[in-house]
């Protein structure tokens, strides 16, 4: 199960790094959200995949699975629709103003102020 994670963890960073390397800024917002949730099963599979009982107090439960890990990626879960509802925003306050998407007609350079 790790391997098939690692393949997939893979295939989200190489999808997120193409698309951050993009000129347009909305397919970077998602090159970043993809790079999130590549971030949070990376943790996830690290933290293990294995099939112990949830971390719950109770009689005869002795063997559990860390629950450390689980609480890293809610906590990375909640910045990260932050960070994406504020990049949102900042997006299209950005197109409101400019009228394109495009990072290098943003840039002000001599060719397109």
């Amino acid at each position: 199960m790790e391997i098939l994670m690692s393949i997939l963890i893979g295939f989200l960073f190489m999808a997120a790094i193409y698309l951050i390397l993009s000129r347009s800024l909305l397919r970077i917002i998602i090159g970043t959200g993809l790079l999130s949730h590549g971030t949070h099963l990376l943790l996830l599979t690290m933290g293990g995949l294995s099939g112990k009982a949830a971390p719950v107090l109770a009689e005869g439960i002795t063997d559990y699975v860390d629950p450390l890990p689980q609480a890293l990626i809610l906590t990375a879960i909640v910045i990260s629709f932050g960070v994406t509802a504020f990049s949102l925003v900042l997006a299209y306050r950005t197109y409101k103003e400019l009228g394109t998407d495009n990072m290098d007609l943003m840039k002000g350079t001599e060719d397109n102020d």
